[in-house]
């Protein structure tokens, strides 16, 4: 039986495995299983050791806080998140383990389903300096956007634009990515807004990012990854203001399908729907 997993801590509210079984029944893959790895951090050695070794192991998804940390253990490592600095999709090839990340193709994928689209022309502040923001920032600029991050730390908003430059050799992203010192300073400008903090998840769901004195542009549209709850604060304050706001379990679907693919050789287009009906009913 053909065994894919999540390494994390914690993962018990994860709802990957309500989406990826779903998936597996529905293109006929039956026996296929996909199961919650809790892994604190002093047992992540361990756990890679058992990813390579065991034969009904096919790969794994990999979620806070290991996506970095599982790196050191990886045979190969794809451009894309080796750029991000970041990898949360892992294949067994043999007992090698190959490392991706499908979090930035996710992000672009659910922006095309609700019709945002990315391009020169956008004009996009980035909330937050961490994992998710990294592979946000490389989508945003794989397009050709123009980005703005914001971080309470403005040092680590630099080094996360200065790790991606370097990484992906994108010249052009050095001259198109800049650090926001404050929101104020360019949300006149913007017309995408994209948290990558975790302010407003549950159980903090009164937390929002947005300072209280700055405007939201109403023409643009805010995207937040938060998906725990649905409307966060964030985004009643956005839709408040007149701009649209889009929820994050979208891009959980999205990011979920384009892993399938990599485990299962079936196209993410076949599965993306069944996980988008199946997180929607959770």
């Amino acid at each position: 039986m053909p065994i894919i997993g999540l390494i994390g801590h914690p993962v018990a509210h994860s709802k990957s495995p309500q989406m990826q079984n779903a998936a597996f029944a529905h293109v006929g893959l039956a026996d296929w299983r996909y199961e919650l790895w809790d892994t604190p951090h002093e047992t992540l050695p361990s756990r890679m050791a058992e990813l390579s070794e065991r034969e009904d192991v096919v790969g794994c998804n990999v979620t806070i806080p290991h996506k970095q940390a599982v790196l050191p253990y990886l045979s190969a490592v794809s451009a894309h998140a080796r750029a991000i600095g970041a990898v949360n999709t892992i294949v067994k090839r043999g007992q090698g383990l190959l490392g991706d990340n499908t979090d930035w193709i996710g992000f672009l994928a659910d922006l095309d389903f609700h019709g945002v689209e990315v391009g020169p022309t956008t004009q996009a502040l980035v909330l937050g300096a961490g994992g998710s923001a990294r592979a946000v920032v490389y989508a945003l600029a794989s397009r050709g956007a123009r980005v703005w991050v914001h971080n309470r730390t403005p040092a680590r908003a630099q080094h996360l634009l200065d790790d991606l430059v370097r990484a992906s050799h994108w010249r052009e992203m050095g001259e198109r990515c800049a650090v926001a010192p404050t929101v104020d300073s360019v949300c006149h400008a913007v017309n995408l807004i994209v948290n990558c903090t975790s302010a407003g998840m549950w159980p903090h769901e009164d937390d929002s990012p947005w300072p209280d004195a700055a405007p939201f542009p109403a023409r643009a549209v805010l995207y937040d990854l938060v998906y725990k709850p649905r409307v966060t604060k964030l985004m009643r304050q956005a839709e408040a203001a007149g701009t649209r706001a889009i929820g994050g379990l979208g891009m959980l679907a999205e990011q979920g399908a384009a892993a399938f693919e990599q485990w299962t050789g079936v196209p993410a287009a076949r599965v993306s729907a069944i996980m988008r009906e199946v997180i929607a009913q959770l």
